[in-house]
Order: C-alpha cells, then sequence, then structure tokens
C-alpha cells in the first residue's frame, strides 16, 4: 500500500474509533438522566404496572357513571335544586379525575423505571458491538499494511494466500454488519430516550393536573355555599335572582352583537386567511382522540339559549377542570374575568386571548382557572388553563371564539367586570 493511502487509512480509523467513543458519552450521558436506579426487578416493574393500568381501568368507568349522573342532573327542571346537585356532581367527577391523575402518575413513573431496563440492555449490546468493531478495525490495521503481493508472498500456498485475503474480505464485511447493528441500536436508545421524555412530560401534566383540580373543588365547595348563602336556600328568590341575571346578560348580549354587526358590515372577508383544516389544533382533547371533547353548539347555530340569534363561537361539552391548550403559536393579549362574583356571573366568565401570527386571534371562555398571564409567548399545545362553567354558562364547557386580530375592542359592559372583546367573527370550525 502507497504511504499516503496507508497514512490515509489509519487515520480513518483513528477517527472511526474517535467517533464512536464520543456517540457512546453522548447517549450514555443522556441515558443517565433517565432514572436514579430502581431496586424493584424487570418483573417486579410489569406486575405493578398491570396493577395500576387496572385501577386506572376502574376509575375511568366509575368517571363514565359520574359523567352520567351529571348529565341526567342537568336534565332535571332549572332551579335551586338542579343547581346544587350539579355543582357536588362536579365535585364528585373532580375527585375521581384527581385520582385517576395520582395512578396515572404513578404508572408512568413505574413506566419510566421499566424503560431504564430496556435502555440498560441496549447500552450493553452497544458496548459489545464497539468492543467487536474496534477489535475488526484494528486487525484491519495490520492486514492493510500489507498489499495484495505481500499477502500472497508472506503464504505458503497459493491456497492460503487465497484463504487470508478472503478472511480480511470477510473480516471488511463484518465491520459493515456491525456498524449498521451499531446504527440500529443507536435509533433504538434515542427511541426509548424519547419515550422517556414524553412520559416525564406526561407525569409533569398530571402534577399540573392535581393541583389545579384540587384548587378547583375547594372554589366549587364555595360555589355551593354561595348559592345557599344567596338564595337562602328557596327555589323562589332562587329563580328570581336566576330571572334578574338572564335580562342583565341579554342587555349585554345585545349592546356586543350590535357592535360585532357594524364591525361585520364594513368588513373585507377577502383579507381573512385561508381557510384549511388543520391550521388549529383542537383547544381540547376530543372523543375521536381519547378525550372526552364533544361539540354541542357549532359556531352559527340558532338556539333558544341565544334567543334565536347566531351562536358567537364553537361550544365544546367538557367535564369542568379539563386541561385546554392553545390552539396555535401566539401571544397572550388578555386574561381577565367578568364575574362580579360566584353568583353574578357575567358573559365569558374568566377567560384568555391569544393572537396568532395568521391575524386570528383564539378566545377560551368560561374557564376554572387560568394558568398563563398577558403577553405571555405560547406555543402551540401549551397547558392555558381548565374549562368550568364561570361566566353566563348553563355547565362545564369550553366556548372557542375567534376573531380577526385587527378589529378586536376590549369594551366594558356593566354590570360585567372586566373587558370583554368585541370584534369581526370568525368561524374556528374553519380552521381546525
Amino acid at each position: 500500500m502507497p504511504m499516503r493511502t496507508q497514512g490515509m487509512h489509519k487515520l480513518f480509523v483513528v477517527l472511526l474509533l474517535a467517533v464512536l467513543a464520543l456517540g457512546a458519552e453522548g447517549l450514555r450521558t443522556r441515558a443517565q438522566t433517565v432514572n436514579g436506579g430502581t431496586q424493584r426487578t424487570r418483573e417486579e416493574l410489569e406486575s405493578l404496572i398491570r396493577a395500576r393500568a387496572q385501577e386506572l381501568e376502574k376509575v375511568n368507568r366509575e368517571l363514565e357513571t359520574a359523567e352520567g349522573n351529571l348529565k341526567t342532573t342537568k336534565d332535571q327542571k332549572v332551579g335551586l335544586q338542579r343547581e346544587l346537585n350539579t355543582l357536588q356532581a362536579s365535585i364528585n367527577q373532580l375527585q375521581l379525575n384527581m385520582r385517576a391523575d395520582e395512578i396515572a402518575s404513578q404508572k408512568l413513573n413505574l413506566e419510566i423505571d421499566s424503560l431504564g431496563y430496556d435502555i440498560g440492555d441496549i447500552e450493553a449490546s452497544m458496548d459489545d458491538k464497539r468492543s467487536a468493531i474496534a477489535h475488526i478495525l484494528r486487525e484491519l490495521q495490520t492486514n492493510d499494511q500489507d498489499n495484495l503481493l505481500v499477502v500472497f508472498l508472506k503464504n505458503k500456498s497459493l491456497a492460503d494466500a487465497v484463504l487470508a485475503t478472503q478472511s480480511l474480505s470477510n473480516i471488511k464485511s463484518q465491520l459493515s454488519v456491525d456498524i449498521a447493528g451499531l446504527n440500529n441500536l443507536h435509533q433504538e436508545l434515542n427511541d426509548k430516550l424519547d419515550s422517556v421524555g414524553d412520559k416525564k412530560a406526561e407525569v409533569e401534566l398530571h402534577r399540573q393536573n392535581l393541583a389545579a383540580r384540587k384548587s378547583i373543588v375547594e372554589d366549587q365547595k364555595g360555589s355551593r355555599q354561595v348559592v345557599l348563602d344567596q338564595t337562602k336556600n328557596k327555589e323562589s328568590v332562587y329563580e328570581q335572582q336566576l330571572s334578574d341575571l338572564k335580562k342583565q346578560q341579554d342587555t349585554i348580549a345585545d349592546e356586543i352583537g350590535k357592535i360585532e354587526d357594524e364591525l361585520r358590515a364594513s368588513f373585507n372577508v377577502s383579507i381573512l386567511p385561508t381557510k384549511r383544516l388543520g391550521v388549529f389544533a383542537w383547544p381540547v382533547q376530543m372523543v375521536a382522540q381519547g378525550g372526552r371533547g364533544i361539540i354541542t353548539q357549532h359556531f352559527g347555530e340558532v338556539s333558544y339559549l341565544y334567543r334565536g340569534k347566531p351562536h358567537n363561537g364553537l361550544d365544546i361539552g367538557v367535564p369542568l377542570g379539563t386541561p385546554v391548550f392553545a390552539v396555535d403559536d401566539g401571544v397572550v393579549i388578555a386574561v381577565d374575568n367578568n364575574d362580579k362574583s360566584r353568583w353574578n356571573k357575567y358573559q365569558y366568565g374568566k377567560y384568555i386571548l391569544i393572537q396568532h401570527k395568521n391575524d386570528i386571534a383564539t378566545l377560551y371562555a368560561h374557564l376554572s382557572q387560568q394558568v398563563v398571564v398577558k403577553g405571555a409567548e405560547v406555543k402551540r399545545g401549551s397547558l392555558i388553563g381548565y374549562s368550568g362553567a364561570t361566566g353566563y354558562a348553563t355547565g362545564p364547557h369550553l366556548h372557542l371564539g375567534a376573531y380577526w386580530a385587527p378589529s378586536i375592542l376590549m369594551q366594558s359592559f356593566p354590570p360585567a367586570a372586566g373587558l370583554v372583546p368585541v370584534g369581526v367573527l370568525v368561524n374556528p370550525e374553519d380552521y381546525l
């Protein structure tokens, strides 16, 4: 072999060994962050995971029953007793969801520990592969110092020389196989580590959900007491106060409707972004995605709830305390509350308004909790709050509104508290 070629080959071998070493160290560092090492065996972990899965199935069945009970309660005649029963049913449902959060977190942590064993096995296989590759490279480095003529001269017979040459070819072939195998193990390890990262993110979401739902339960208990105090536990008082609230809300809705009609009349709809499904993600997990979200009122739909007027958003029925996510990247331009108290509830109640890059702003209304602040930048799928029944609402749901952002006016409509967004309405379903 010429000296230059021989030198290049040696450099290649050294570089390949260095790359293998660096890759191993990088993955090992990442793998060490998975867990601190569990004391349980793989079999014990698998048994505990199955047990938690069964517990979770049981709680989910109880949740389905609780949801059915809540629907039955809503079908009762409007009155004080229905209001009290609905609040209690929502509390029961929240407590079950809290239990589901606890079990799901335990199951996910067990799965992370179990993945630690898988990662250990892959790392051991990768170490074996690296050793085999290093051994082959050393052989090649030694053998490649001889050219073909030297190989033939060093052997006693032509058959031995051919065998030696074939052996060298086999070594090179094995090197290719081992490198491909190592690459596959690298990918498998990265997939496992990504899975661990996803599960840790889920654990964090369940932790946030649990904390939020504990707070919402206390809020619901407070609301139940306020209803009793305000009505003195009398149906007649409740009905009169509910009637007064409805008249006030109707006046607010009429004022908002008048402004929005005027804005729409002078608006050039051609400047709106092209209608295309998938521009926005769903703000809650829908039934089709394994969640509990169901569309209960479409944009523009006429209903007695709105006195025969078209609905100005998309209503999604979800249990109280359901996580709500940003439909796309954007900036939070408003976080407010239109309720004056737990009893005097108006318009959107607790809401969040986010402006997106396409100049559409999305409204998330009737929330029980808001977890972002005005001016915050959010990403598509970021947790921003939890569903509720604040504002003028007949039950827990998410009202998703959409506006042409440049047209939005933040207006005050007493007796509602805070400011209410008013602007050119857009059908959110055109972009979901």
